[in-house]
């Protein structure tokens, strides 16, 4: 995080806009409404009428000086002349304020963020001063989505906040009410304009408030991109008590869950279990029946070789209410990131998921079905066996000219791209030093990554 966005109240506060062009009218409109005292300075004279804004304080046309500003908590400065600018910002400084100087970063103490205004609730976009114009396009495209009525439904939720913190001490129990609160019938009422209304639904359910029972999501988290979460599997992160998560989930996936959820690591290596599967269940039922909403966060999609289906079972026998919420497997990201087709008219009729890690004791691949032609073989955790699965596929026919690709950290700002040929797959995942998850494609179609990657260098040449 560069910067840190802080709310002020502004009631009982002085703010104190210095200028007379259209920077410091903007600054002026920011507080139209507001509950602060705003003090004008216009210096070099008054704007035209046509833009004033349509409340606010009357102009002074001077310049401010150390008398004017004490007192004053947040101080604009949007004139021309930069040591001018400068003196002001000292002066400002002196007096206990925090400073702007508009279009002019390096002589103020902050910048001033693009505002979504909803009364009660306010957001705020800040790029640090570096893209203001960047920070106005985001806040267009989130205003469009926040319905009007938040500010009051807000209000509403501070008239209440004491009784509900009295009727219902404890702070579950609590926050599941205002979650019924906030996405039920009484935001609903708020909505159309019927405030009383709403207000006599949430005490109804004050009336019934109670914890809920708990509830298990088995998620997937995708390959490692957050953008390829989906928007249900973000929602349940949004709402999640505790976060049970393995090692393919990156800080970037956890970063969008809500802060203040529990994050239990349960990561698996091969031969390094740092908590058994059976454990792993066990901590899910009973943080489910301590009222949790537990989510289990994936790596990929649960349902492929993710063990989700074993954690499933477990939550039915135990009775734990238990939904799943499916995420991009791997081998659809990791191929399509580099540019390999799973499918092609031309080489490959099938595509065909398998893993090279089979459980112990049990039923070895089918190599001779896995090593026919027009098919792709996405392989998940093969770069242990890669010389052994080489070595297998090529002993029941397949060709060792056959092309093979091995992404690592498919999707990702890190991602590799490694080609060759069946033959040589062991030793290309040898010289390759794979830190990350990687995934290994054998088939015709595994060429199109290494003529990506030469499309890609044409571009930059």
């Amino acid at each position: 995080m560069r910067v840190f966005l802080a709310s002020i109240p502004l009631e009982n506060t002085r703010v104190v806009v210095i200028g007379s062009g259209e920077a410091a009218l903007a600054k002026l409109r920011l507080f139209v409404g507001s509950p602060a005292e705003v003090v004008w300075f216009a210096p070099e004279g008054l704007p035209e009428a046509a833009s004033l804004p349509l409340s606010g304080p009357q102009a002074r046309q001077q310049m401010p000086d150390a008398a004017d500003l004490s007192g004053s908590r947040l101080v604009f400065i949007a004139v021309e002349d930069e040591a001018e600018a400068a003196r002001l910002a000292e002066i400002a400084r002196g007096a206990g304020a925090q400073v702007n100087v508009v279009d002019r970063p390096a002589l103020g103490d902050f910048q001033t963020p693009a505002f979504i205004d909803r009364d009660q609730i306010v957001v705020a976009i800040a790029t640090g001063g570096t893209a203001p114009i960047l920070a106005r396009d985001l806040r267009s495209k989130i205003e469009a989505i926040l319905p009007a009525a938040l500010g009051p439904l807000a209000r509403l939720a501070g008239e209440l906040r004491d009784t509900v913190k009295t009727t219902v001490p404890d702070f579950l129990a609590r926050r599941r009410f205002w979650e019924r609160a906030f996405r039920g019938t009484a935001a609903d009422l708020v909505a159309v304009g019927k405030p009383a209304e709403a207000r006599r639904e949430m005490l109804r359910l004050l009336n019934v408030a109670a914890p809920e029972a708990g509830v298990v999501h088995i998620v997937g988290a995708g390959p490692g991109d957050p953008e390829l979460l989906t928007l249900k599997a973000l929602r349940v992160l949004q709402d999640a008590d505790v976060i049970i998560h393995d090692r393919l989930v990156p800080e970037a996936v956890l970063a969008r869950a809500r802060r203040d959820a529990r994050r239990l690591y349960v990561g698996k290596t091969r031969g390094d279990h740092s908590v058994p599967q059976d454990q792993i269940e066990a901590l899910m039922i009973e943080e489910a029946r301590a009222g949790q909403r537990v989510v289990r966060l994936k790596g990929g999609d649960p349902f492929v070789f993710g063990r989700g289906g074993e954690e499933l079972e477990a939550m039915r026998r135990a009775g734990v209410p238990v939904f799943v919420v499916p995420g991009v497997t791997a081998a659809l990201a990791c191929a399509a990131s580099a540019g390999i087709p799973l499918t092609h008219r031309d080489h490959a009729q099938s595509v065909t998921f398998v893993t090279a890690q089979e459980k112990p004791g049990g039923i070895a691949p089918d190599w001779a079905r896995l090593a026919g032609p027009n098919q792709t073989l996405a392989i998940y955790m093969g770069a242990g066996r890669a010389a052994e699965t080489a070595a297998s596929l090529i002993a029941a026919g397949r060709s060792q000219a056959t092309p093979v690709a091995i992404v690592e950290n498919g999707s990702r700002p890190d991602e590799r791209v490694i080609t060759g040929t069946l033959d040589d797959l062991g030793g290309l995942v040898a010289r390759a030093n794979l830190t990350g998850p990687a995934l290994l494609f054998v088939g015709e179609c595994a060429a199109f990554s290494a003529a990506q990657l030469d499309v890609r260098a044409e571009v930059a040449a």
